[in-house]
């Protein structure tokens, strides 16, 4: 698991990963930044799960944890999109 940023790029955002649009059913993993506070703990980085809908500038993300799905709210920049396996 990545613990810090390199030199070069630390402090630095990237504007589409913080403005990205999300629409429910998407599948997402979470994939966090590191240059702002994450709120969850270090469990979730890395899992896959759906968007279940937006809150304000965050979205609702279902994810199983242990054959139970659990709600999180997260922002967009600790997401990323993946293809749906079927």
């Amino acid at each position: 698991m990545i613990t810090h940023k390199s030199v070069k790029d630390k402090g630095k955002l990237s504007f589409t990963k913080f403005f990205q649009k999300f629409s429910p059913g998407d599948s997402v993993a979470v994939a966090k930044e590191l240059s702002l506070p994450f709120s969850y703990s270090d469990r979730i980085q890395g899992r896959t799960g759906k968007i279940i809908g937006p809150r304000g500038s965050a979205y609702y993300v279902e994810i199983k944890e242990l054959n139970k799905p659990k709600k999180y709210l997260i922002r967009p920049i600790h997401l990323k999109k993946i293809q749906d396996i079927k």
